[in-house]
């Protein structure tokens, strides 16, 4: 019985930490699982014309000029917004794919890193906060 108690305390303070300090992995996956507005901070990356007309895992092909983006565990249709507070920057996308690894917590369109300012630098820190549903 305690063994379990401990478990379940560790997971949680896991969880949090990851929510206050931006760890990426497990944190980034449990967003998918809160109510309301959710943010996490972390390492963003894009990916663009490779992947042209590819289908991503909703099923729609993949332009690099929509304002979408890949996340391990949100519900496909959800709306987030990903900002760069530093370069007060941001932008609104949609989640229409499954990604990135390397623990990044969310991989976006090439449009939508244009609008960040991180074409060049391929990888940058970002918050990422649950809007809504796409309906």
């Amino acid at each position: 019985m305690k063994l379990k108690k401990y478990k379940i305390l560790r997971i949680s303070t896991l969880f949090l930490a990851g929510l206050v300090f931006g760890v990426p992995g497990g944190a980034a996956g449990e967003l998918a699982a809160l109510s309301g507005p959710a943010t996490i901070s972390g390492l963003a990356s894009w990916y663009g014309a490779a992947y042209r007309g590819r289908p991503t895992a909703s099923g729609e092909r993949f332009d690099p000029a929509d304002l979408t983006a890949a996340h391990p565990s949100l519900p496909m249709g959800t709306v987030v917004e990903v900002s760069r507070p530093e370069r007060g920057r941001a932008v609104v996308v949609r989640i229409n794919d499954r990604g990135p690894a390397g623990g990044r917590v969310i991989d976006l369109s090439e449009a939508a890193a244009r609008r960040l300012g991180m074409i060049a630098e391929g990888i940058a820190p970002v918050t990422v906060t649950v809007i809504g549903r796409a309906d």
